[in-house]
């Protein structure tokens, strides 16, 4: 495994950020994973995603979004996140011009992922993976979050757990059904960060990797499929 430190300039003004990768020597694909709002891309959970995703020869490339990286409490508007990613996507493409880059995130990372790709068409990128979509808040439910999925044209996986306070699944299924390059897991009981009760049996453990498993079966039947289908 070949682990990289690095910074990445996204402009004058914004600054640069840190990226971090988990490389393994002949990656499949990578994943350029953004973090939630609340934490950065060395929480436990992104960490132990990255692991598990190694482990089925699957890279991984962190980066963190300049409000996490300035300590900021407060997250960065679209137009700067879009920019940021953007700009990681950018200096990962000349890096690795041989291996098929997907962008995946957790909740917020994940939307504002979807949010430039249905605005940029960034060509590099082959498709999208969604830990946990934030569809709406907790308190205000609804679907006008997604209004831009309609305009992605790469295959996304939906990961999401069953009791989910930011996407209630009656209303984000029929939603995924109208997206014709969605495909989606539901863990039953499973919570925004993945939590399970106990009485299902599935520790923090067993749920990165599941998370990691059906990402590697959304990117060898779907990814690869849309792949061939395009050529």
């Amino acid at each position: 495994m070949k682990k990289v430190e690095g910074k990445v300039q996204i402009s004058d003004s914004i600054g640069e950020i840190s990226i971090l990768s988990y490389l393994p020597d002949a990656p499949s694909y990578i994943l350029i994973l953004g973090h939630g709002a609340g934490a950065g891309m060395h929480h436990k959970f992104m960490e132990d995603l990255a692991l598990a995703l190694l482990e089925l020869n699957i890279g991984t490339i962190r980066y963190n979004f300049p409000y996490m990286e300035n300590k900021k409490g407060r997250p960065d508007v679209p137009a700067v996140a879009h920019k940021t990613i953007l700009q990681v996507v950018k200096h990962i493409a000349a890096a690795h011009k041989n291996v098929a880059l997907i962008l995946a995130g957790k909740s917020f990372g994940g939307r504002m992922a979807s949010q430039a790709m249905a605005k940029h068409r960034l060509p590099n990128i082959k498709g999208l993976v969604f830990y946990g979509f934030p569809l709406h808040s907790p308190a205000k439910p609804g679907v006008e979050r997604a209004e831009h999925l309609f305009e992605v044209e790469v295959p996304m996986l939906f990961l999401q757990g069953s009791k989910d306070n930011l996407a209630r699944i009656d209303l984000l299924e029929p939603l995924l059904t109208k997206l014709p390059l969605a495909s989606s897991v539901i863990y039953e009981g499973g919570n925004h960060s993945f939590r399970f009760g106990k009485k299902l049996g599935i520790d923090v453990e067993k749920a990165i990797a599941m998370l990691a498993s059906d990402t590697k079966k959304f990117l060898e039947n779907k990814v690869k499929f849309q792949a061939k289908k395009a050529n």
